[in-house]
């Protein structure tokens, strides 16, 4: 099988509602090439009831493998799993296995950056929802095509698909589906610059996130509320929602979360000029970030620091921590970010030679 490629994760990854992302070209969103009737017209349906079983068994089996190649940060052979595995449930005729394939093919897309065929795969997961009527999954399936649109630089699409998915949340009296609906109306909203109404968005999905005992979608949510605070300038706002996320955060060992309310609490700390409160929480985030084991965080707390001690003057520390997230970023042999950050440290020595004369 050929023709696939796209998403579920979100938030998630995609679908908890984490920071928002994606878009594509306004409603002429439909399904790609192969509608779900199309695939369905074209399976195998073996008679022999062993041969069905066996073939199963080992979909399934590549399935799973999938996931852990998948979380072990091994997406490309994930993808390569999943692929096999969907030949197999396409042979057999196991339509709603299809489906959950294309779920997890746009979970790997997305991890690879590779937003096309995660598109692709997204959209393939919205025509099987579609033709079989499992309505949660077009509600999902929207929200993640949503994420990606926005991802692309496409609100205004976006905005229509996540619209589109909270409808039929409604219709169903979805709870799930409905705060997730809503909290991506307002980052749709939000990319627009329209933050007051992507603030009565937020307040309007937190009671849904409530109802569905959702902590990490609860969690996200306010840190989405946090971003429209600070964006709209209003810090007392943004430092109450912020906090109230990062609590959510560490109760639930949300590590996604809690590093981004520190990320938005850090930035409103010292925009106001507490920067004794911003050096603690940043403390906070190397720590964490060096307990998990993330290079990655560890890098960006480093950045951190120096973009701090940079906006107080204090250069010799800034080149400091510049310094050491360039080395992490070597350890990770990620030459983009090394070039950005060397880029960072230049201009700040520039400015720092300038001062001095």
């Amino acid at each position: 099988m050929k023709r696939w490629h796209l998403i579920s994760v979100i938030n998630r990854a995609f679908i908890g509602g984490s920071k928002p992302t994606f878009l594509l070209i306004t409603f002429l969103l439909t399904p790609i090439a192969a509608t779900a009737a199309d695939i369905t017209e074209q399976l195998h349906r073996p008679t022999n009831k062993s041969v069905v079983r066996e073939s199963r068994d080992e979909a399934d089996t590549l399935l799973r493998i999938g996931e852990q190649q998948h979380a072990s940060g091994n997406s490309e052979k994930a993808i390569e799993s999943w692929l096999q595995a969907l030949e197999i449930y396409h042979s057999i005729g196991d339509f709603k296995a299809q489906g959950l394939v294309y779920d997890y093919l746009g979970r790997g897309y997305v991890q690879l950056s590779r937003y096309k065929e995660a598109e692709n795969a997204m959209r393939r997961r919205l025509a099987i929802a579609r033709d079989v009527q499992d309505f949660q999954a077009q509600i999902f399936a929207l929200n993640n095509i949503g994420t990606l649109l926005m991802q692309y630089g496409e609100p205004i699409a976006s905005l229509q698909t996540f619209a589109e998915a909270l409808e039929i949340a409604r219709h169903v009296k979805n709870i799930e589906g409905q705060g997730l609906s809503l909290s991506n109306l307002g980052l749709a909203n939000a990319r627009l610059g329209n933050y007051n109404k992507a603030i009565k968005l937020y307040e309007n999905a937190l009671s849904f996130r409530r109802q569905a005992r959702d902590p990490i979608g609860e969690a996200n949510t306010f840190n989405n509320l946090g971003d429209a605070y600070l964006a709209a300038r209003d810090y007392q706002g943004t430092i109450g929602t912020y906090g109230i996320a990062l609590r959510i955060a560490k109760a639930t060992r949300d590590r996604v979360n809690e590093l981004r309310a520190i990320d938005g609490l850090v930035t409103a700390h010292s925009t106001v000029g507490r920067y004794e409160r911003a050096f603690d929480l940043l403390q906070q985030r190397l720590t964490l970030a060096q307990d998990l084991q993330n290079l990655r965080e560890e890098l960006k707390s480093f950045e951190s620091y120096a973009q701090l001690y940079e906006q107080l003057g204090n250069f010799p520390t800034a080149r400091n921590f510049y310094e050491r997230a360039i080395t992490v970023a070597q350890i990770l042999k990620d030459s983009k970010q090394e070039v950005r950050l060397l880029d960072q440290l230049t201009q700040m020595m520039r400015k720092a030679n300038l001062s001095k004369n």
